[in-house]
C-alpha cells in the first residue's frame, strides 16, 4: 500500500452513494447554520441556566427550536429539489409534520421537505406546455396550495408520529451508550469518515438532530462534540511540527491556526493522508476526548459550526468551560503522542514536500468527489484589469475552502492597491456582477454553468496556488 492510499470504510459505489446522500443531508442544514448559532447564544446566554438568565427572552428558545430551524431545513431541502416553488411547499409540509409530534421535527423535515417538492416537480413537469395561456400563475398557485395542503395533513396524521418514535429510539440508543460508557467509541468510525469527507453527513445530518433533542431536555448536549472536537487534529498537526520536515513542518504552524481557531479541519486532512497510520492518533484523540468529556458531564447548548476552539467557548453553557476544555486538552495530548511514536517510528524521506503536496491533490480529489463533481480542463478568454471589479472564490458550501483562499487573495490585492473586491460564495450563490471566479478544478464546470459569463479560473491547492500571483500580477499590469 503506498503512502497516499487509506483505508476506508466504504468503497467504490458504496462510498460516492453515501458521499452523496451525506453531502444532500448536509445541504439541507449548512445553509442555515446563522440560525443555528442565533438559537443556540440566545440558549446560552438567557435561559435560567445560562450566563444571564431572562424570563423574557428566554421565551424564543422554544418557538426557534420547534418551529423556526424545521421550516428552515424544510424549505432549504424543498428548494434543492424544486428550487423557491419546491421550497415553499417543503415549508408548508414541514409544519404539518412539526404539528403532528411532540418533539423538534428536524429528522421529519428532513425527509417531508425534500419529498413535498419532489411530488410538486413531477406534477410540474406531467403538465409542462399544457397550461393554457393566460392561467399559468392560476395553475402554479393553486397546484402548490392544494398538493402542500394534502400532503400536510398526511405529514400531520401519519410521518409525525412515526418520525417522532424514531426519533425516541434514537434517543434511547444514544442515551444508552452514553449509560454504558460506550460513547467514546463511536469515534472509531467518525475520524476515519471525517478523512472521507463524510464528516458534514455525520455531524449535521445524525447527530446534530439527535443534540438538539438531547439539548432541548437537558439544555446541552455531548453528541455535538463527537466530530467536531479540533483536539485530535490539533495533536496531529503539533506533532508535524515538532517532528516533521521540510515544507511539511513549516507549513504546520498556519495549519494550527486554521484548524484550531478558524475550524477548518480540512486542513489537516493531507498530513493523515501522507501518513495514513495516522488515523490511529486521530481515533485515540477522539476516543480519549469524548471519555473525558463523558466524565466530567460537557456538553454544547448548540452546534459549533466551523468546529473552532472560539465556536466552543460560544457554545459551552455556564459552569462547563473546564469540562469542554479538558476534553479538548486531553484529545490534543492523546493525538500528539500517538503520532510522535507514529511519526518517529516511520522514515521520513527527502522528498515529504512533495508528498504534502500530492497528499493535499489527493485531499482535494476526495473531497470534489464527496461532492459530485468532475474534473474540467476548459479554458477562455483572459479579462483584462478595466473589466474586473468583483473577484468570488467559491466552493460548495461556501464557508471552509473558498474563505481562505479569498482570505489570501484578498490581502494580496490589497496589497498590490487594486481596486477590487474579493469576496467567498457557495457555488449556487454566486452572484450575477462576478467577472472571475476560482474554484478547484474539480468544482469548474459547476461554477461555469451558475456564472456563464465570467472568467474561471481553476486551482489546485486553495492555500498555496500560483494562480493566485499571476491573477494580480496580470491585473497590475
Amino acid at each position: 500500500m503506498s503512502k497516499l492510499e487509506l483505508e476506508k470504510p466504504v468503497t467504490g459505489s458504496v462510498k460516492v452513494s453515501v458521499q452523496r446522500f451525506g453531502r444532500f443531508l448536509s445541504g439541507m442544514v449548512m445553509p442555515n447554520i446563522g440560525a443555528f448559532i442565533a438559537w443556540g447564544l440566545i440558549t446560552a446566554l438567557f435561559i435560567p441556566t445560562g450566563w444571564y438568565p431572562n424570563e423574557s427572552l428566554a421565551t424564543l428558545v422554544g418557538p426557534m427550536i420547534t418551529y423556526l430551524l424545521p421550516i428552515l431545513i424544510g424549505y432549504t431541502g424543498g428548494q434543492m429539489i424544486h428550487g423557491v416553488r419546491g421550497g415553499v411547499i417543503g415549508a408548508i409540509v414541514t409544519l404539518g409534520v412539526i404539528s403532528g409530534a411532540d418533539i423538534p421535527m428536524f429528522l421529519g423535515a428532513m425527509i417531508v421537505g425534500p419529498a413535498a417538492a419532489w411530488v410538486l416537480k413531477k406534477f410540474d413537469q406531467s403538465i409542462e406546455g399544457k397550461i393554457p395561456s393566460g392561467f399559468e400563475m392560476l395553475i402554479n398557485n393553486f397546484s402548490s396550495g392544494i398538493i402542500g395542503g394534502g400532503l400536510a395533513i398526511v405529514a400531520f396524521k401519519g410521518i409525525g408520529p412515526v418520525v417522532e418514535a424514531l426519533s425516541k429510539v434514537l434517543t434511547t440508543g444514544v442515551e444508552w451508550l452514553i449509560d454504558t460508557g460506550l460513547l467514546p467509541l463511536v469515534n472509531v468510525l467518525i475520524e476515519p469518515a471525517k478523512v472521507l469527507f463524510l464528516n458534514n453527513a455525520i455531524n449535521h445530518g445524525i447527530l446534530g438532530p439527535l443534540a438538539l433533542d438531547q439539548a432541548t431536555q437537558t439544555g446541552k448536549s455531548i453528541i455535538y462534540m463527537l466530530e467536531s472536537n479540533p483536539g485530535p487534529g490539533l495533536g496531529i498537526l503539533l506533532a508535524y511540527w515538532v517532528f516533521g520536515r521540510g515544507m511539511v513542518k513549516q507549513s504546520a504552524p498556519g495549519a494550527v491556526v486554521i484548524h484550531f481557531f478558524g475550524g477548518i479541519h480540512e486542513i489537516y486532512f493531507p498530513y493523515i493522508l501522507m501518513n495514513p497510520r495516522l488515523i490511529l492518533a486521530a481515533i485515540a484523540g477522539g476516543v480519549s476526548g469524548t471519555f473525558t468529556f463523558s466524565l466530567f458531564g460537557a456538553g454544547l447548548v448548540a452546534a459549533p459550526s466551523p468546529g473552532s476552539i472560539i465556536a466552543y467557548f460560544s457554545m459551552t453553557p455556564r459552569g462547563g468551560i473546564l469540562a469542554m476544555l479538558s476534553g479538548v486538552l486531553v484529545a490534543t495530548v492523546v493525538s500528539f503522542l500517538v503520532s510522535a511514536v507514529l511519526l518517529k517510528t516511520t522514515k521520513q524521506n527527502e522528498d515529504a514536500d512533495n508528498e504534502l503536496e500530492a497528499a493535499a491533490q489527493k485531499m482535494q480529489q476526495m473531497k470534489a468527489e464527496s461532492k459530485g463533481a468532475a474534473p474540467t480542463t476548459a479554458s477562455q478568454t483572459q479579462l483584462t484589469k478595466e473589466q474586473v471589479n468583483k473577484i468570488v472564490f467559491s466552493c460548495d458550501a461556501g464557508m471552509g475552502s473558498s474563505a481562505m483562499g479569498a482570505s489570501i487573495l484578498r490581502k494580496k490585492v490589497n496589497a498590490a492597491k487594486l481596486p477590487i473586491t474579493v469576496i467567498n460564495t457557495a457555488i449556487s450563490d454566486i452572484p450575477g456582477d462576478a467577472d472571475i471566479v476560482i474554484t478547484h478544478k474539480t468544482l469548474t464546470d459547476r461554477a461555469r454553468q451558475k456564472a456563464p459569463n465570467a472568467e474561471h479560473i481553476s486551482i489546485e491547492n486553495f492555500l498555496k496556488s500560483p494562480e493566485y500571483d499571476l491573477l494580480v500580477q496580470r491585473l497590475s499590469e
